[in-house]
């Protein structure tokens, strides 16, 4: 299984149970869960199936989702 991106999501976001929640509702690919207690788990096995759709993008603040694309000199992703 090859790689092609490296998620990078702010602490103060990944530990809000209601954005943790809104990440892994909008993923149509099911990279983002909720841990029993709220907060944000990444699964890395489904990182490959990313479409690069930006939805994550939209969760949180400006910045607090990154997606680094791992295949073209980790150009990075973001809100502005």
């Amino acid at each position: 299984m090859a790689i092609f991106i490296e998620l990078v999501v702010d602490p103060a976001l990944a530990s809000d149970p209601a954005l943790a929640g809104q990440l892994a509702s909008v993923c149509p690919v099911d990279i983002f869960a909720q841990t029993d207690g709220g907060a944000l788990e990444i699964i890395d096995a489904n990182l490959d199936e990313c479409t690069l759709c930006e939805l994550c993008l939209q969760v949180g603040k400006p910045g607090q989702v990154k997606v680094m694309k791992l295949y073209d000199g980790s150009a990075i992703l973001e809100r502005s």
